[in-house]
């Protein structure tokens, strides 16, 4: 598509001012060529109808004055731009492996931490269509919840279809990370990624959390490790045979252990204790994990005199036609 037109020589333009000064010389001289009669009365004349040569006859000067003009906007050689872009977006495969314990009930974060991961996980992924995401979830055991695809619709279903509760109790920390990175080892993706979410201290599951960790190394696999829950205590909810009563549990995460299995792959721990912040935790690591993009750019030019020009003559030759022809004065 033509973006917009440039002139290889420019300076003829400048000639273009001759064209105002052209049509004043030829307003003068028709006052002072045209022949005169003395008559005594104009009656005579007043119903006689105009013929076609009388509209034409100016014509003639107008067909050259634009021929003219045409033909030094050909010299200042036009050119039209034809531009196109190559996009290659390389996306990033990432697995997310989220902590489903009962621990994840806890209401530091609102409504609770798994509610609160689902949903900022969620707008963090829609904020990276070009991407492939996986979800491995993980409590006493570890599967996977949504293989690596780009169809964020089934991946939001799945990931609402999460609750606490779905397996085993615990928290198999090495187990989750395991499972994730077997659906990232033969990804071929310029950059993988497992982002683990938990809030408590590895007790289950049958693979130490450091072995799963040089594993990822080895695969080039990037770990970003969050510790989701608040300082200190946080209330938990419990049911009892007077409905749901409400208990501070004491939060403990293992962070020496997440800080180990991040820095081992060259990823990153965070510390995640309220809604805000796991916002902030995610948009970090969408600033850290950005796309890659190559834009090649293809400009070519084409000169568009030529129509100018062939415009221009055939101006010229009309105007000549109409001169010896139907418009022909007396010598």
């Amino acid at each position: 598509m033509f973006e917009n037109i440039t002139f290889a020589n420019p300076g003829f333009l400048y000639l273009l001012v001759l064209l105002p000064l052209l049509a004043a010389w030829y307003l003068v001289r028709q006052g002072k060529s045209m022949p005169t009669l003395q008559v005594s009365d104009f009656n005579a004349f007043e119903k006689t109808p105009r013929s076609i040569r009388h509209y034409l006859y100016h014509a003639l000067f107008f067909f050259r004055l634009l021929a003219i003009g045409l033909l030094i906007v050909a010299l200042a050689r036009p050119q039209s731009t034809t531009k196109r872009q190559d996009v290659t977006i390389e996306g990033i495969d990432i697995v997310l492996g989220l902590d489903i314990s009962g621990s994840m009930l806890a209401q530091d974060l609102k409504p609770d931490r798994l509610e609160a991961a689902k949903n900022i996980s969620y707008d963090f992924f829609s904020g990276r269509p070009n991407d492939r995401i996986g979800l491995v979830i993980f409590a006493g055991e570890a599967f996977t919840q949504c293989p690596l695809t780009t169809d964020h619709k089934i991946l939001k279903e799945l990931l609402d279809g999460i609750n606490s509760g779905m397996i085993e109790d615990g928290t198999a920390i090495g187990d989750g990370l395991a499972t994730a990175i077997n659906r990232l080892k033969e990804s071929q993706a310029v950059s993988k990624v497992l982002i683990l979410l938990t809030d408590g201290v590895n007790n289950a599951g049958s693979i130490d959390p450091l072995s799963a960790a040089e594993i990822a190394k080895i695969y080039g696999i990037r770990i970003y490790t969050i510790g989701v829950g608040t300082h200190g205590y946080a209330p938990y909810p419990v049911q009892t045979m007077f409905g749901t009563r409400y208990q501070s549990i004491e939060v403990q995460i293992d962070e020496d252990l997440l800080k180990k299995v991040a820095k081992m792959t060259d990823g990153k721990y965070f510390r995640a204790t309220d809604n805000t912040s796991l916002r902030d935790v995610y948009a970090e690591i969408d600033q850290l994990e950005k796309s890659k993009i190559d834009v090649t750019e293809f400009r070519k030019k084409h000169d568009e005199f030529l129509p100018l020009a062939i415009f221009a003559l055939m101006l010229l030759a009309l105007e000549s036609l109409l001169r010896f022809t139907v418009l022909k004065t007396l010598p």
